[in-house]
């Protein structure tokens, strides 16, 4: 249902079973899937694409013009899954001709309160980001990652799956999976056990990465003997070997 004093493009596709609220506004070129809720006030900017099952709530807006000054009103895009939550006035940008011309957001995320993603990010699945945490541009979110209130991340950080930050942490390196950091700046403190064994991990899989972290993060070796160590170990399995291939990926540092 399409609330009558919602303003709906008439260039936009609308799956019939979406609901629209009061006052509500949007915009050309945008497809929204079955089952998504667009609360009263929310605002939908053109070129952007809703999936099913999601929710936008009072004063949010989805896909707004980039604040990067370079900007010159491009065609660029934000693509999002199915099951987000949009909580109240989380604002979501769309991509530049600079970065990937996209904001990409996968499946089952929840966007707290006063959220905000800038453009040309890229958030996988089951991502948390609770109240006020924000994303600079070209930010890479893995699946599983939760960030704390107020948690604020500089542009083209990559963070790993299963990280978890503290309420105001000030990231400006990359996270390592699996990792807990809290702090300004950031500090990496030790592997996320407890996030971990909510999610199923075993205590043998999380001992593992314990003993990969302190190699990894918090040893003084250099990085020939560390990965020397590691080879002749009984720490290599999927988990171990993801945390140190994103290491040697990392283009900005990791966060230790």
């Amino acid at each position: 249902m399409i609330h009558s004093t919602a303003l709906v493009h008439p260039t936009a596709s609308i799956n019939e079973s979406v609901e629209i609220g009061a006052y509500s506004i949007v915009e050309k070129n945008v497809t929204i899937g079955a089952g998504t809720v667009i609360k009263e006030h929310a605002v939908i900017r053109e070129n952007t694409t809703l999936g099913d099952n999601n929710i936008v709530y009072q004063f949010a807006t989805i896909g707004e013009v980039p604040q990067d000054l370079k900007f010159r009103n491009e065609n660029t895009t934000c693509t999002i899954g199915d099951n987000n939550i949009f909580r109240e006035y989380c604002s979501i940008h769309r991509g530049t001709k600079d970065g990937i011309s996209d904001t990409l957001i996968g499946n089952d995320n929840l966007f707290m309160a006063y959220t905000h993603v800038a453009h040309d990010c890229v958030i996988k699945d089951n991502c948390i980001l609770s109240n006020a945490a924000s994303l600079a541009g070209h930010v890479k979110l893995e699946s599983y990652v939760s960030l704390g209130g107020f948690t604020l991340v500089h542009q083209y950080c990559h963070i790993g799956q299963y990280a978890f930050s503290g309420l105001g942490t000030v990231i400006s390196q990359d996270v390592t999976p699996f990792t807990l950091v809290a702090g300004n700046h950031a500090k990496a403190y030790k592997i996320n056990s407890i996030g971990l064994k909510r999610k199923g991990f075993d205590s043998k899989a999380i001992s593992s990465l314990e003993k990969c972290f302190k190699l990894f993060v918090k040893s003084t070796k250099t990085k020939t003997e560390r990965e020397k160590i590691f080879s002749q170990s009984e720490l290599v399995n999927r988990h171990t070997t993801e945390f140190m291939n994103f290491i040697s990926q990392s283009d900005r540092g990791i966060t230790r």
